[in-house]
């Protein structure tokens, strides 16, 4: 005999392979959003929060797939539970924190928790994945299951204007947010603004007599080793926005020198494609040597010295970049042959 056909099951495997496609297109969606610095990242964050929806509007045919299965009492139950607390907490606080109605949570912001909560569960997802495999058919290609679709993404976009609606209507703190989803925190007021590091970083103790910046050729050919009071002999100055991935972003005057002005020959030498910036902490970005003229290595914020926390004695300051390229406590600047590209998209430490 054949296999009797059971309307719930194939529900729940269409349900559950719609939550797979929803959670790939949210950690991509994610991934794009924290890194484009640019008007043109709008459409990631955009996208994002409207798959972020889309796992909403799900959630009730998941969770009676999910007590189906804990009354089954198959192996690994725990671990599909801390998944399912780790997605909801995860877009628990980015609906929380576009609102704006919870920036912060204890020492860490809203952003901090949901992309943290995303990246713990991510391997759990993952077993999840190996250990509940659901296979595409070609029924899921049906005329009634892209309808089904349709009607889905279409409930999450209109979900999606429906809450931008409410926050502009109730005047909400996320009204204010930029296009990247940051909130505005210390604009213009260095005092202000706060300070993060990326990962493991820590605000280092440097000597400032001692200090210099090393700037190397190709080869690490040594060109220069310049003190602070090198650099402050500049009056380069530059408004930009320093755009956390934290989640939040302050506008201010920077000033210092341009990096173009230190690499001299070193810059035009045959076959350079990238400049190494790297911290006292060891923490490094390379970026293309044609955006050396876009870039500032910077002693000043608001006319005063930078604080210790803030990058002092100089930083980087990378105008339309995120905010883990404007690498702080700066001592080389190196000149290479190395694209640009060749380097982990986020920094690993």
């Amino acid at each position: 005999m054949g296999r009797r056909y059971d309307p719930r099951s194939v529900a729940g495997r269409r349900t559950n392979l719609a939550l797979l496609v929803l959670l790939a297109g949210a950690l991509v969606t994610g991934a794009l959003a924290f890194a484009i610095g640019t008007g043109g990242g709008r459409w990631a964050v955009i996208v994002h929060g409207v798959v972020g929806l889309g796992i909403v509007a799900l959630a009730p045919w998941k969770s009676v797939i999910a007590r189906r299965g804990l009354r089954r009492g198959r192996g690994g139950r725990w671990a599909s539970v801390v998944l399912a607390a780790l997605v909801a907490l995860t877009v628990a606080t980015g609906v929380l924190h576009a609102t704006g109605i919870l920036v912060r949570v204890g020492g860490l912001t809203a952003m901090q928790v949901h992309v943290g909560a995303a990246l713990v569960g991510l391997p759990f997802a993952l077993w999840h994945v190996v250990a509940r495999r659901v296979r595409p058919r070609r029924a899921d290609l049906s005329r009634r299951a892209l309808l089904r679709a349709g009607l889905l993404a279409g409930g999450s976009v209109l979900s999606y204007g429906a809450l931008e609606a409410v926050v502009h209507v109730t005047g909400l703190p996320g009204v204010d947010r930029r296009f990247t989803g940051s909130h505005e925190s210390g604009s213009f007021d260095p005092a202000a603004m706060p300070v993060t590091q990326w990962l493991d970083d820590a605000v280092p103790t440097i000597d400032e007599p001692e200090w210099r910046l090393a700037v190397s050729g190709p080869a690490g050919l040594a060109v220069a080793s310049l003190a602070l009071a090198d650099l402050e002999g500049h009056d380069d100055r530059v408004t930009a926005v320093l755009d956390c991935t934290g989640g939040w972003f302050a506008e201010q005057e920077w000033s210092g020198v341009r990096l173009d002005r230190l690499l001299w020959e070193a810059g035009r030498a045959v076959g350079v494609r990238s400049v190494l910036v790297r911290s006292a902490t060891g923490y490094s970005r390379r970026f293309p040597i044609e955006d050396a003229a876009r870039l500032f290595l910077a002693t000043r914020v608001g006319g005063r010295p930078l604080s210790a926390g803030h990058g002092r004695p100089a930083r980087l300051v990378a105008p339309g970049r995120r905010g883990f390229w404007w690498v702080k406590w700066v001592t080389e600047v190196e000149v290479g042959t190395t694209p640009w590209w060749w380097q982990p998209p986020f920094p690993l430490t």
